[in-house]
């Protein structure tokens, strides 16, 4: 079925429903394209800066080295996140070790939020993209029945335009979910590894900076 017989033969609901299958598809590969992007460069920049920081003689000038490499401002909101705000507020009340760990976690925090940006799009799209697409097919079905039940002789013109669209509501939706899970399930596994990444640095700098009496 081209797209001319899809808008002869379809009504107001399907069409709304195959523009919803297009916003999310459309929605779910820029979000893939962009997040691929993002991600590929977090990946080579997190080590790097990881590595940059720790070759440094001390913490100003290992700040200073690490922005040379954190593209994506992945690294930096840790370092950042050490410098303790000053006393007379609850934030600066506890030990050092205690303050370090929240500021650190709320870094993180942060930074993972804008990292996984996107992922509740191609989730969406995953779940609901072959439901959307099973209405459609559903709903096809009933016209191409209620023309069959219009009276007199059955003709194939008065169902193969319903059930035309019926099928290809169907592989819409799953065109649309198949991209929108692989996309989902691949950027998460690198947001983890990343995520372990950060954690792991997180951990290293609180131990540098609390020290042995702390």
């Amino acid at each position: 079925m081209s797209l001319n017989d899809f808008l002869l033969h379809s009504d107001v609901f399907s069409r709304v429903l195959a523009l919803m299958l297009l916003a999310l598809s459309v929605g779910s590969w820029v979000v893939i394209a962009w997040k691929w992007r993002l991600l590929s460069r977090v990946t080579q920049d997190v080590p790097r800066s990881v590595a940059a920081f720790w070759q440094a003689p001390g913490f100003d000038d290992a700040r200073q080295r690490v922005a040379q490499f954190d593209r994506e401002s992945c690294v930096l909101p840790l370092l950042d996140a050490t410098l303790l705000p000053l006393g007379g507020t609850l934030a600066s009340a506890g030990q050092r070790h205690h303050q370090l760990t929240r500021v650190l976690r709320e870094a993180m925090q942060s930074v993972l939020r804008r990292l996984q940006w996107g992922q509740v799009l191609l989730a969406t799209a995953g779940s609901t993209s072959p439901f959307i697409g099973l209405l459609g097919t559903v709903w096809g079905i009933f016209n191409a029945l209620s023309g069959m039940a219009e009276g007199g002789p059955v003709r194939i013109e008065q169902i193969a335009g319903p059930v035309g669209e019926a099928l290809v509501m169907t592989a819409a939706g799953l065109a649309v979910a198949i991209p929108a899970v692989l996309g989902y399930n691949l950027l998460g596994r690198r947001i983890g590894q990343i995520e372990a990444e950060l954690e792991g640095f997180a951990h290293d700098v609180r131990a540098l900076l609390v020290g042995p009496r702390d």
